[in-house]
């Protein structure tokens, strides 16, 4: 009796293939024209589906704006911090994931229309009223957390003493990262955005390529 071929991976089933499609219009188009300025029927149309096709997927705009940036962060997650993406996997070592954190910044760079996505919302979404206002309150607990977690065990694996509380650290990292982003998008060739947090890092004694250590000695 022949053996049955190993089974591959499960093929998404049409809703699911026409779910990403949406999704992958929805972020083009936010992208390229801003949240507000941007239509269901808009979306609709470049997915190639009627009105009501995209409303059999998603009841309105503000829920397929939550799922396009959920979808962005699960991504991001699944190579820096895996753990969130998919609770028990295995995480790298921490200079790993701070080389990770890194990458996406140096990514960051070659989308700017997604960033510029974010850093509008992010602002907006300032307002309790606003449909992304928990999401991004909680995308920020969430990367403090991480964060605070990465810091503190780049020092243990370095077993140096460091200044700063390492929630501290997080902030500022952060804080850092957005705030280049935001000059960035204003002035792209002034502003060397991976090049700055490395530098920032390694004024903390969190050099991604040589350890951790005393802030201000890099290796």
């Amino acid at each position: 009796m022949s053996e049955r071929p190993a089974s591959g991976p499960r093929r998404p089933s049409k809703g699911e293939r026409t779910r990403a499609r949406i999704l992958d219009s929805a972020t083009e188009l936010f992208s390229r024209s801003g949240f507000n300025a941007v239509s269901l029927r808009d979306i609709a149309a470049h997915a190639g589906l009627t009105h009501a096709g995209l409303l059999h997927h998603f009841p309105g705009k503000d829920s397929l704006l939550i799922e396009v940036l959920e979808r962005r962060d699960r991504i991001d997650a699944q190579s820096v911090f895996p753990g969130i993406a998919h609770p028990g996997t295995p995480e790298p070592g921490p200079r790993e994931r701070l080389r990770r954190l890194i990458g996406l910044v140096a990514r960051n760079s070659a989308t700017p229309g997604l960033v510029a996505l974010y850093t509008k919302l992010s602002a907006e979404a300032t307002d309790p009223g606003h449909p992304a206002h928990h999401y991004f309150k909680e995308r920020y607990r969430v990367l403090r957390e991480e964060v605070t977690v990465l810091v503190t065990a780049l020092r243990a694996e370095a077993g140096a003493a460091a200044e700063g509380d390492p929630a501290v650290v997080a902030g500022q990292v952060l804080a850092l990262m957005d705030g280049l982003q935001t000059q960035w998008l204003l002035e792209p060739e002034a502003v060397a955005m991976e090049e700055l947090v490395r530098d920032f890092l390694r004024r903390l004694g969190l050099d991604p390529d040589g350890g951790a250590g005393r802030p201000g000695v890099s290796g």
